[in-house]
């Protein structure tokens, strides 16, 4: 294969997956919840639950596409749903938890 032909095709893996990523990207939120004195024992199987449509958190819609890391003093949410992570955000800050807003 010549120099020129495995150039053109690697021009035209790149085209590809530029194509590929584009169609798929989308926009994340995040919100981080900070434990403080307030620890609800296993947020995390309640919150995966949730995302699951096994549980309901107040009047808040399940957020299907929920992404959910712990850590020993926050647990960080984030999804492609903007309105659904502001609702659960107001229903953490009813139950006087610390968050960070969603950004």
């Amino acid at each position: 294969m010549t120099r020129k032909a495995s150039e053109r095709r690697v021009v035209m893996a790149k085209r590809l997956a530029q194509r590929w990523v584009k169609d798929r990207a989308r926009p994340e939120h995040r919100l981080t919840v900070y434990y403080g004195s307030q620890h609800i024992k296993n947020l995390t199987g309640l919150l995966r639950s949730f995302r699951d449509e096994k549980l309901r958190i107040g009047s808040v819609e399940p957020i299907t596409d929920l992404g959910i890391k712990d850590s020993i003093d926050s647990l960080t949410l984030w999804s492609s749903d903007r309105e659904g992570l502001l609702a659960l955000n107001k229903w953490f800050e009813t139950r006087d938890f610390e968050t960070s807003g969603v950004w």
